[in-house]
């Protein structure tokens, strides 16, 4: 499992950061320093206002020890009127982007992600959710129009978005909807051929004959005719009149002979225009049965096609009822056959065949828009995705309605914040510029000389200096007799003076312009290679800085501390009114680690630095020592301080005092060169409190004469 991602914060306006050589600390300051590409990581800052990162570190270093330093603009002391006018300006700018943050932090809150952009992200979360249940929905029908959007709810949301506002395709059910999609977005649809319309004119002709409800029968003028239509029973005559002809005039039914006349009569009787009538019926028998058997051999062809567009089941049901219907008007003209003078009426099929033609015909239509469809699928495709996105904001109408108006309202407080914000960075730019104008002014280069030569002679470094080069805004770094100096100086000498000039710039510039720009600043390691002496300096210089961070009104705004020397962090990092090592309100402290995964920051409430010297200063400064421990006590914190300082040689301190005192001293220090005692070496010897009073006293002088006499005053809580 890999490391987690490591977050250095909250933080405050000072914070420590202890770690050994290679735990990930430079790499912190170079992350802030911005110097290198850090794709993976990021800096928050406050009210969203990046501010300028003063970074001591190697890099500082190596970039900036040259054989020419560029000079630092500080503010001159000639035109005080005009330095008081950058003070206002500096304060009306410090006002402004007062004014940016409190509006960002309305904007986007403390961690940038609430405020009034995290109501809008707020209200669009719900709304993405909501639309991610619509889309579940109808995901299974109508996947193919939510292409490209039903991977992601943000994606669906926002195109859910989009089609509120803008879609006016036409609004169709959803049952329509899936039809058509399942043939729009079905894979590769081929043309259908359409079905055979329904032909049933000539059949539905036949039940307007005018033969069906004529009664035919023979002559009315032949003498048998009086008879015939008495006993009407002209079909029966007609019947038997060809057994009459084939028994040679004998009648069929009484067996007697007949008379010439009779067989004319009956001849004359059944004439052309009965025969014609009988012929017509039988053509119509024959037609009938023709039509008929062709309308059932085309609808059974058209119910086994199965066509989906037509619904079968139903047409065969109508087909069964039409059979039925054909047969019994067939049994009606067999019947008209059989009795040509009895008046018959066949029952009509028109409105059965004309309810299957128009299924046909709606079928074909189908048919039809389906081929269209086919021929012109890639602009129905898409007037279909925009129909079935119309239909699902109809859906979303409810929610979505209630989203756009909650929306509106946020929307327009951001548009004002955010004016207001545009407002506050056009004045902003306008008195940085004002600002800076004023500061080019009246900069200079050459108090930053003074005071940096100024701390090397207190200090005792008198073999090396600044001057102003002959390059104009530019210092170079000389010994005395005017030879450069760069190339000899000691990594020491080098590193002590390049921190002098980080340190002065902290309240100047590279340029003529920017001294009185809001800064964070970054210690990283600043003692390397630096002696016990220095050692000390740069922790009361960076004390200083501390000062200024926690003034009002200054243009330093945070400090960090990075540092792998124990000793270092316990001088930088001590403030006699921080109880039991508890952080102060303003403060955070850190531990950095290697491992092999990577580097890890770990968050303490407390100092994490507490070491067994400090543990001796604590029984020192409590006044609750034993008598008899005392002594011991105070041997133990010389050894481990000045062996930890190095470069301290006993005599050097020892020659100092003198009598009774110098006996106490050279007990004091008896074991700062020797490195081979054990705690069983520890002297027990009792004394009275003027006895103790004199080693206390000793204790504190010998600080005075080694010149750290500000350390004892740290360690003991004595201000100043």
């Amino acid at each position: 499992m890999g490391l987690r991602s490591q977050v250095l914060g909250p933080l405050k306006q000072i914070n420590f950061l202890y770690g050994a050589n290679g735990s990930g600390k430079t790499t912190i300051s170079r992350i802030i320093d911005g110097e290198l590409a850090f794709s993976h990581c990021t800096i928050k800052w406050a009210g969203s206002i990046p501010l300028e990162a003063l970074v001591y570190n190697k890099d500082f270093i190596d970039r900036n020890f040259a054989q020419e330093l560029r000079g630092i603009f500080t503010l001159g002391e000639a035109d005080v009127s005009a330095i008081k006018q950058i003070e206002e300006e500096s304060r009306r700018r410090d006002e402004i982007q007062k004014d940016i943050r409190n509006i960002k932090l309305k904007l986007v809150g403390e961690d940038e992600n609430s405020g009034k952009k995290g109501e809008q992200k707020a209200l669009f979360d719900k709304f993405t959710e909501d639309a991610w249940k619509l889309k579940t929905k109808h995901d299974g029908t109508f996947k193919t129009a939510f292409t490209g959007s039903r991977s992601s709810k943000v994606d669906f949301a926002k195109r859910l978005e989009t089609e509120a506002q803008g879609n006016s395709a036409k609004l169709h059910d959803v049952d329509e909807l899936k039809a058509r999609a399942a043939t729009v977005f079905a894979d590769a649809p081929e043309r259908i051929n359409p079905i055979q319309e329904l032909a049933f004119n000539d059949l539905v002709s036949q039940e307007d004959d005018k033969i069906l409800q004529k009664k035919v029968i023979g002559k009315e003028d032949v003498d048998i005719a009086a008879m015939i239509r008495k006993l009407g029973n002209s079909d029966w005559v007609k019947n038997g009149k060809p057994y009459y002809e084939a028994n040679d005039g004998i009648c069929p039914f009484c067996q007697q002979s007949t008379s010439e006349t009779f067989a004319d009569s009956l001849n004359k009787y059944f004439d052309e225009a009965f025969l014609a009538d009988v012929a017509a019926i039988d053509s119509l028998a024959t037609n009938y049965s023709m039509y008929s058997l062709h309308a059932i051999s085309q609808l059974d062809a058209i119910i086994a096609s199965n066509t989906e567009f037509l619904d079968c089941a139903a047409m065969k049901l109508k087909r069964d009822l039409l059979q039925t219907k054909i047969t019994a008007n067939q049994q009606h003209i067999a019947r008209k056959k059989a009795e040509a003078s009895a008046p018959i009426k066949l029952e009509t099929l028109e409105p059965l065949l004309l309810e299957m033609a128009n299924a046909i015909t709606n079928a074909n239509n189908k048919i039809a828009a389906h081929n269209t469809t086919v021929e012109n699928i890639g602009s129905e495709r898409k007037t279909l995705t925009s129909e079935i996105w119309r239909f699902v904001v109809e859906e979303a109408k409810t929610f979505h309605d209630v989203y756009a108006k909650q929306l509106a309202v946020v929307k327009k407080t951001i548009e004002g914040l955010e004016k207001a914000l545009a407002e506050k960075a056009a004045l902003l730019n306008e008195t940085t510029k004002k600002v800076s104008d004023l500061e080019k002014g009246i900069t200079s280069i050459k108090p930053t000389i003074d005071a940096i030569n100024g701390i090397l002679k207190s200090f005792g470094f008198v073999g090396f200096f600044l001057a102003q080069s002959e390059k104009e805004g530019h210092y170079k770094i000389i010994r005395p007799d005017g030879a450069t100096a760069n190339p000899s100086l000691s990594e020491g000498e080098r590193t002590f003076i390049t921190f002098l000039y980080f340190y002065h710039q902290l309240k100047g510039s590279t340029s003529p312009s920017g001294i009185t720009k809001q800064r964070i600043v970054v210690f990283d390691d600043p003692v390397s290679s630096l002696d016990s002496d220095v050692l000390f300096i740069v922790s009361n210089l960076i004390k200083k800085v501390f000062e200024d961070v926690r003034t009002a009104g200054s243009n330093i705004k945070q400090c960090f501390v990075l540092t792998h020397n124990v000793y270092f962090h316990k001088e930088v990092s001590f403030a006699k009114n921080r109880s039991n090592g508890v952080a102060l309100h303003d403060e955070t402290f850190w531990i950095v680690k290697k491992k092999s995964s990577g580097s890890v920051i770990e968050h303490h409430e407390k100092n994490p630095i507490r070491t067994s010297y400090e543990l001796l200063w604590s029984e020192l400064r409590s006044g609750k020592i034993s008598d008899l421990s005392i002594q011991n006590t105070m041997r133990r914190i010389i050894e481990n301080y000045f062996k930890i300082m190095g470069n301290v040689t006993v005599d050097d301190i020892v020659v100092h005092f003198e009598g009774a005192d110098k006996q106490i001293c050279n007990a004091l220090m008896s074991w700062i060169n020797d490195g081979s005692h054990f705690a069983v070496d520890d002297l027990y010897v009792s004394h009275d409190e003027e006895t103790i009073a004199k080693y206390l006293d000793v204790f504190k002088r010998i600080f005075e004469k080694a010149k750290h006499i500000t350390h004892y005053n740290m360690m003991m809580g004595i201000a100043g």
